[in-house]
């Protein structure tokens, strides 16, 4: 009995180039959900303090830098300087009226004018915020 041969496959080592698109669409995804996002990224020197609280992490943030230059984040959009204190009054009135228990931080220098700080909580008081917070450094404890 005779055996046919099959005709020879070429021995040729090839990579399957296929799956390559699904696994760097798969690592892009990867890469996006687990990267932590900051809208809030104005650089400030902290006012230090013992009491340590968690805040949410969608928090509003009214931001004041060393030069007395205030921006707002709504926790989700990145921060912008603001004209004035007063746009910051209506900006808190349309968030508030959206989500009645939104938590607001203020990330203050330790440098600014306490007047600044004030016209800043003045400001979210008088437009509805009731979840208000003060970003600080934890102050390291003395050994003694």
């Amino acid at each position: 009995m005779k055996l046919r041969r099959e005709a020879s496959v070429s021995m040729v080592p090839r990579i399957p180039t296929a799956s390559m698109a699904d696994i760097a669409f798969l690592l892009i995804i990867f890469f996006m959900l687990t990267t932590s996002f900051s809208p809030e990224r104005t650089s400030v020197s902290l006012p230090q303090s013992e009491i340590r609280t968690e805040v949410s992490k969608d928090a509003a943030i009214v931001a004041i830098s060393s030069q007395g230059v205030v921006s707002f984040t709504d926790g989700e959009v990145p921060a912008f300087p603001l004209a004035n204190i007063a746009e910051l009054g209506q900006l808190v009135k349309t968030l508030v009226a959206v989500i009645p228990g939104k938590e607001f931080l203020i990330k203050a220098d330790r440098n600014v004018q306490y007047r600044l700080v004030d016209g800043v909580l003045e400001q979210l008081r008088s437009n509805g915020a009731r979840r208000i917070g003060l970003l600080t450094e934890r102050r390291p404890k003395e050994s003694g």
